[in-house]
């Protein structure tokens, strides 16, 4: 609030709020046993800076009737909303994903198996063709059910990981794919330590986010002014996934693309959604899966010009 505790012990609370009168009649109903609990949202003042918004909550105790005061910010309050949202959804994708791509899997073989019996009991060439077509489709969605379950079979391989060696590699891939017209910047705060991860799953998860970007910037590329930023922070006391830690990893890649599309800004996440004709919609899904095995989670703030997804793991 800005305020010294000297300043403020012994001062009336309901002055701390732009509507005080507010903050009165709630402290009234309390002690009248009007309710038990009561929620409402309000603004603190704050010396020489905008007032904040905070979620009060006001609750009448009891056998030693006293009143408890809750101020809770907003800004907090819906990120962890937000959080507790993107954790069910990639849940929620797991499940379908897993059970969708057995289902899948089953009848696909035998489609497979009994076109190459058909193929080997026809004569004409026009009509093996179309065996051929079913056999190629077959196999075009094995490959896509393989990927769909590849994070779910394959082991957590944990070693100690140096996020800036990670974002390297990626910054080389990318820039072998985009030779001219792309820059790549790079803002590291290499005292970030290195911490236990899988590094494989990790390059795939910032190259998964770096490979959409440059598909976004496809026409800057060839303007000659398209940028991707790689930034590394370190967090200190944050709260995300409804738990507390001490250190965080705080990855950003920013590009300067013309943002997500409104459409799908709710379901970027979700499974088979995608912004681009022709994409698969499995990138972002499989960096969201990845991150949530290091106990993290992937945020994405858009605008036309300004991408940034944020990568939050936790340090030791």
């Amino acid at each position: 609030m800005g305020i010294s505790r000297r300043s403020i012990v012994g001062s009336s609370l309901a002055e701390a709020f732009s509507e005080p009168l507010l903050f009165q009649n709630a402290l009234t109903g309390a002690r009248d046993n009007a309710f038990a609990v009561l929620r409402y949202d309000a603004f603190l003042k704050r010396v020489g800076s905008e007032p904040m918004p905070v979620h009060v909550i006001i609750t009448w105790t009891e056998p030693v009737e006293e009143i408890v005061v809750e101020m809770v910010p907003l800004e907090q309050q819906t990120r962890q909303d937000r959080e507790e949202r993107l954790a069910q959804q990639a849940q929620t994708n797991k499940e379908l994903i897993r059970n969708l791509a057995h289902e899948i899997k089953n009848p696909l073989g035998g489609i497979r198996g009994a076109a190459q019996l058909l193929e080997m009991e026809i004569e004409s060439p026009d009509l093996t063709e179309y065996t051929q077509v079913i056999i190629h489709e077959a196999d075009r969605l094995q490959s896509l059910v393989d990927r769909l379950l590849a994070p779910h079979r394959r082991p957590h391989m944990v070693t100690d990981v140096n996020i800036h060696e990670v974002c390297e590699r990626v910054r080389s891939l990318i820039l072998a794919e985009f030779p001219k017209g792309l820059r790549v910047v790079r803002d590291y705060d290499t005292s970030i330590p290195e911490f236990r991860g899988d590094h494989e799953q990790l390059i795939q998860t910032v190259l998964n986010i770096a490979h959409n970007a440059c598909q976004a910037l496809v026409e800057r590329v060839v303007a000659g002014d398209a940028c991707i930023t790689f930034r590394t922070r370190v967090l200190r006391q944050v709260t995300f996934g409804k738990q507390r830690y001490r250190l965080a990893l705080e990855l950003h890649v920013i590009d300067n693309g013309p943002g997500v599309p409104d459409s799908i800004k709710d379901r970027i996440f979700y499974p088979l959604v995608s912004g681009r004709e022709g994409g698969s919609g499995l990138g972002l899904t499989l960096a969201q899966t990845f991150v949530q095995q290091h106990h993290g989670l992937i945020e994405v703030d858009s605008m036309p010009g300004r991408t940034d997804f944020k990568i939050l793991i936790p340090l030791p």
